[in-house]
């Protein structure tokens, strides 16, 4: 598990000492941060061990103090550390009390004891709990693909029980219980037909949770299959949310079920299921998991670089369909492998980079772009969709890879191309991206009221701006662009600053100024 306070206090190294708060150093410690400033909750995620020495603090003030803890305990820090002998020889009894009425627990770093050694006690508590939990994955994983190739699915779901210590069952697309493990949970599970049959109603991959007061445990429900409706589902009942192992075991059950409960189907829709899986994992950060799963089916594609493609559709047709033959039948003929997971109402493609998969996916959408030029042409409205491909990653940046995709799809839809690759957006400009309507809105409203000033032809404050920007603030420069004396353009940017209420000494101004600008002459 997790460290504690508790086993930080317990650690012989440390001598470390409670003040406050003794009822609670059970609770888990996420991290041991060190920090001086007297409101340090917007740098807190929750769970930290706060390390101090009270340097810009009045520590004996009891009413700071308490408002001091109480904005600590409300943003989730489970302990506070004072460094005697430093600011302080003793720990001021006003923090000690402060502590004690929020209950959050005060240890005493005794002089001896640097900071750096309690950050090291977490870090390497942390390192180890983590090891354990990926090595009992790794551990769970060989025993449910073991269960499931000798016993079924009724063997897996027992293993799965077993690994998350509770309890768990399998859905056929009735929704109706196939297997429950052990046997008393085929009651519990026959009670949540209805949640099983409103997830069957979401686009796979999906999954929900039960759970609150009315239930005596919490479910986690999971959707196998990949087609537009699940064909099983799986249910993981425990007393208390999952953990890291524990979470490793479900995913190589989800992955192991879709396989066995699909055996029916075609090849074709079970390399879908796996690749499902597969593509899962990657996101999910577990690239040794995926390549377990996918063994030799798809090559070395996991082991090189490769492409993520995202696709959707924009018609009310299938050009999603046309998209994944193209790419495949691609791959087919070079004899590279290629996963192609329909997600929802998008097409989700790994394929390597710079092989015949990627490079047919840009000719597909090549010849959408010309059919669009020429209508007469061109492709039915039921072939319209738009492409966001990624730059080259691999198994590891799988998640960055996707984003990549999303954000250059998201492009595609909004420039109305139909592919993008995500190189192309950083290698370009983003003046381009100023054409938006909400960019010329905001930069007209920024702008009006220097416009309006000229108008009444006391000035040329905005040609003025643009001058004095365009030369970096060099006043001699910008003022022979202009014809005038630089004074006159000292006067007319201390207008500037007077209308709109705004600094030109702050960067920010100037850029969003010159943004502003650039999109107006844009149009």
């Amino acid at each position: 598990m997790p460290p504690t306070l508790a086993s930080l206090v317990h650690h012989s190294a440390l001598k470390l000492t409670v003040r406050a708060g003794e009822d609670r150093l059970d609770v888990p410690v996420r991290w041991a941060h060190v920090s001086e400033l007297a409101d340090p909750v917007p740098y807190m995620e929750g769970g930290e061990l706060l390390l101090i020495t009270a340097l810009k603090l009045d520590a004996e003030d009891p009413e700071a103090m308490r408002r001091y803890v109480r904005r600590l305990a409300g943003a989730g820090v489970v302990g506070l550390g004072f460094a005697v002998g430093v600011n302080y020889d003793a720990i001021p009894e006003a923090l000690v009390g402060a502590c004690a009425r929020e209950g959050l627990p005060l240890l005493e770093v005794p002089r001896r004891t640097p900071f750096l050694a309690i950050s090291k006690a977490v870090s390497a508590a942390i390192a180890a709990d983590q090891y354990r939990a990926v090595t009992a994955g790794f551990a769970a994983q060989r025993e449910l693909t073991r269960q499931a190739l000798g016993a079924g699915p009724e063997g897996l779901l027992t293993a799965l029980a077993g690994q998350v210590d509770g309890w768990a069952a399998l859905y056929d697309a009735s929704g109706a219980v196939v297997a429950a493990a052990p046997e008393w949970a085929g009651r519990r599970a026959a009670r949540l037909t209805a949640e099983v049959e409103r997830l069957r109603e979401r686009p796979a991959p999906a999954s929900s949770v039960v759970g609150g007061p009315e239930h005596e445990d919490r479910v986690e429900l999971h959707s196998l299959g990949t087609g537009r409706r699940p064909r099983a589902a799986l249910a993981v009942g425990t007393a208390t949310a999952l953990g890291t192992a524990e979470r490793y075991a479900v995913h190589s059950a989800i992955a192991l079920l879709t396989l066995t409960t699909e055996r029916s189907r075609s090849l074709y829709e079970a390399e879908q299921r796996i690749g499902t899986a597969v593509l899962r994992m990657l996101l999910a950060g577990e690239p040794d998991h995926a390549r377990a799963v996918a063994g030799d089916l798809y090559g070395g594609l996991l082991d090189a670089p490769f492409r993520m493609i995202v696709a959707e559709s924009v018609s009310g047709g299938d050009p999603l369909g046309g998209l994944a033959e193209t790419v495949e039948s691609a791959a087919a003929r070079s004899g590279e492998a290629v996963l192609v997971v329909p997600e929802g109402e998008r097409l989700v493609v790994l394929a390597a980079d710079g092989g015949a998969a990627v490079a047919a996916c840009a000719a597909h959408a090549a010849g959408l772009e010309r059919a669009r030029a020429t209508p007469e042409q061109g492709a039915a409205e039921e072939d319209e969709l738009v492409v966001g491909l990624s730059a080259p990653a691999g198994p590891i940046a799988a998640a960055a890879a996707y984003k990549q995709a999303e954000q250059a799809l998201s492009v595609a839809r909004r420039r109305g191309r139909v592919l993008v690759e995500h190189e192309q957006l950083a290698a370009g400009s983003v003046l381009p991206l100023l054409a938006d309507d909400a960019v010329k809105a905001f930069a007209d409203g920024l702008l009006r009221a220097l416009h309006e000033h000229d108008a009444t032809g006391r000035g040329d404050l905005v040609a003025s701006l643009r001058a004095w920007l365009s030369r970096h603030g060099q006043w001699d420069a910008a003022a022979a662009d202009l014809g005038v004396h630089r004074h006159t353009l000292r006067y007319r940017m201390r207008r500037v600053e007077e209308i709109l209420g705004r600094s030109l000494e702050d960067p920010d101004v100037r850029m969003e100024l010159w943004l502003a600008l650039k999109a107006t002459s844009a149009e």
